[in-house]
């Protein structure tokens, strides 16, 4: 049902070029949308509500493949690649402008929380810029930026539900946030232990395009001044065999996918201790253990 309300708010645009585009895209796992269901339940509003927000993180991934250079979304080619840059730019530009639309259809309060998210988001993504241009081992600086970049709309995505229910909205947020958190550092922990396959990128693709993530925050903590120097050397390149080696034998000798996987499960216990509800804790377990 989400999937028919996204293409028929895309249709409704009326540019046949933008929807053939949008058919392109891979569909992903929908944890925003299985959550606002779970919350909400099925009806109406929060089948809209799930449509928005995927508009909204679909225009996100459309921009960040621009930013990053990145060919392959979810094992297949990306939109940028397939039809350039500015295309994918225009098309995320396209998907933001509708939801912002659809977004007047809803109760105020919830178009509001949306609205801040996607204001969140945008400076996440600048901050996920600006960390890029150079070797950041800031756990502090790393954690506001996926905070913003990823969790808020998870956030928003509980909240906004919790208000169509008529229940506890900060506790759910609270919820959102701390998954959505652990969500993303364990999309960083994939990028170095998932194979391309399974994970449907290359291997090691963080690092190579200059994000500093956790394991290798993790990493560079736990090196003596020799291998730090090593390690940020191999910052921003394309790795060879011997240097992929290399990072990969450290994160084994210093434990480095177990002591983030820690971090993350700890995000995920404040999250399952805000709410009662036995689904979404459950939501929680598979996100973490999931392996792509």
């Amino acid at each position: 049902m989400v999937d028919k309300i996204l293409h028929e708010f895309v249709k409704e645009c009326g540019y046949p070029r933008a929807l053939d585009m949008f058919e392109k895209i891979s569909s992903g796992k929908k944890l925003r949308s299985k959550l606002i269901l779970k919350i909400a339940g099925q009806n109406e509003i929060s089948l809209r509500l799930c449509a928005v927000i995927e508009l909204i993180h679909l225009a996100s991934l459309l921009h960040d493949d621009v930013i990053d250079d990145s060919t392959i979304r979810r094992g297949k080619p990306s939109i940028n690649a397939l039809y350039g840059s500015k295309n994918s730019i225009m098309l995320g530009d396209i998907l933001y402008s509708k939801g912002y639309y659809e977004i007047v259809s809803l109760d105020p309060q919830i178009a509001k929380i949306i609205s801040k998210a996607v204001l969140d988001l945008s400076i996440g993504e600048m901050m996920d810029v600006d960390l890029g241009s150079k070797f950041s081992p800031n756990l502090d600086e790393y954690l506001k930026m996926i905070e913003l970049k990823t969790a808020v709309l998870i956030e928003a995505s509980a909240k906004s539900a919790a208000i169509i229910a008529g229940i506890d909205s900060d506790s759910y947020a609270n919820y959102g946030r701390n998954l959505g958190l652990a969500f993303q550092i364990v999309d960083d922990i994939l990028d170095i232990s998932a194979d391309e396959t399974t994970l449907g990128k290359p291997a090691f693709s963080d690092y190579k395009e200059g994000k500093t993530t956790l394991p290798y925050i993790f990493l560079y903590n736990a090196l003596n001044l020799d291998d730090k120097e090593i390690l940020k050397s191999l910052w921003g390149k394309e790795l060879d065999e011997n240097q992929t080696k290399w990072i990969k034998g450290k994160f084994d000798e210093f434990n480095i996918v177990h002591k983030c996987k820690e971090f993350a499960k700890e995000l995920g216990y404040k999250a399952i201790a805000s709410v009662s509800d036995e689904g979404l804790k459950e939501i929680v377990s598979s996100m973490i253990d999931r392996e792509f």
